[in-house]
């Protein structure tokens, strides 16, 4: 144990609108609950890494004037979709490193009222000609509300990618994917919407960029989500509750893209992805059929059925198959995204990272009430943000 790096205590806040809290405010709620989670208090943190986008900078030592100034190491941590999982391995590398035996990662947004085209801030052409310029001069636009230059173009390309490459892909197809979190999320009391939907309902809402309708894209929403890591050698020290409560990192891995023509001009998810994966598991020593369950980064369903693939959890090329058995429903033999998902549960990009471990870690301390996965001793965890950056995480059950 005295080698191994484990979460202590993880939290997450629920997701929604909060028109009354502001990202302190969340981040702050995150932090203290999750200390209070391991049964710690800020003077036994050692580092604080504190993840957030759109706020503008400084997130930590602002967080630190509310729940405690104790003159620790800070590191504000911005890296896109992944801050929060980067957030977390910040710490996890300090711990690793020698510098301390325990650390706070904390992961916040406000997006609520944001919309798909983010947060605003930037101005806009009024033209409704597509002129190429700068450096993303080469993406062009697709069909659907918005171009290739944003989320939800890029993701339908990449799903629609897929089919044409392995077949068997359609609009009612997806559909059926995002039928599946949605039904999923009624189970979370945390998520941003807890309501069923049925197929009919989402393949006649909003179409947003083919095959994405809206309720198939990801919710943009307020939240935040923290962990507590500590070292082995700490753990130890530390009563047999707590223990016993404790969830082992078994696998830390961070990448980002490796050169290729084709991702200079639309980003290339796969490839990192599956570099992610295949590093976790020789990390983890374990591989993805030792899984009990996955929360992975289906910011689109398009998105869901390539990691599919992309985190080896069928063979290259079969996601549908896979998804067509029945295998990542709550109770089929791999459950995928138990929480809802990014669809439901909803998005508040940095602190999505944090918030898919904390769903894991859930389920391996037998704690996830009526949406608990019976039996799950190792679970993955996994975002991608494009730019791109990719965070996968493996987790185990405390045999304590």
């Amino acid at each position: 144990m005295s080698d191994d790096i484990w979460i202590l205590g993880i939290t997450m806040t629920k997701f929604g609108k909060h028109p009354d809290l502001d990202t302190v405010d969340l981040a702050a709620q995150a932090a203290m609950a999750a200390l209070a989670d391991g049964g710690v208090t800020m003077a036994d943190i050692g580092v604080l890494a504190a993840g957030n986008l759109i706020g503008g900078g400084g997130l930590g030592q602002q967080l630190q004037k509310q729940i405690g100034q104790t003159g620790i190491p800070v590191y504000n941590v911005s890296n896109a979709c992944a801050t929060g999982a980067t957030a977390l391995r910040t710490v996890i590398m300090a711990i690793k490193a020698g510098e301390c035996d325990m650390g706070l990662a904390v992961g916040v947004e406000k997006l609520s009222g944001a919309g798909l085209l983010g947060a605003g801030g930037t101005a806009k052409s009024d033209k409704n000609v597509y002129e190429p310029s700068g450096r993303y001069g080469a993406v062009t636009n697709t069909d659907g509300r918005i171009g290739t230059n944003n989320m939800p173009g890029t993701f339908a390309q990449i799903g629609m990618e897929y089919g044409h490459k392995y077949g068997g892909t359609s609009f009612e197809l997806f559909a059926k994917i995002s039928e599946k979190n949605h039904s999923h999320s009624t189970l979370n009391p945390l998520a941003a919407y807890t309501k069923k939907m049925s197929l009919e309902q989402i393949m006649g809402d909003m179409m947003i960029a083919y095959p994405n309708t809206r309720p198939m894209c990801s919710a943009n929403c307020d939240g935040g989500a923290a962990a507590v890591v500590i070292s082995g050698a700490k753990l130890k020290t530390l009563s047999l509750e707590q223990q016993r409560r404790a969830v082992k990192v078994s696998a830390s891995v961070l990448t980002s893209d490796p050169w290729s023509e084709s991702c200079q001009v639309l980003p290339d998810v796969n490839t990192l992805t599956r570099m992610a994966s295949t590093q976790a598991y020789e990390q983890a020593g374990v591989g993805p059929a030792d899984l009990d369950l996955v929360e992975l980064h289906d910011c689109f369903a398009t998105a869901e059925l390539v990691h599919y693939d992309n985190l080896q959890l069928c063979e290259q090329g079969g996601a549908v198959d896979f998804f067509t058995s029945g295998a990542p429903w709550r109770d089929g033999t791999m459950p995928v995204n138990v929480s809802g998902g990014l669809q439901s549960k909803g998005h508040p990009i940095s602190a999505t990272g944090i918030a898919n471990i904390w769903e894991v870690c859930h389920h391996l301390r037998g704690e996830a009430g009526d949406r608990q996965i019976q039996g799950a001793r190792v679970g993955l965890a996994h975002v991608i943000g494009l730019g791109s950056a990719c965070g996968v995480h493996i987790l185990e059950k405390s045999a304590a």
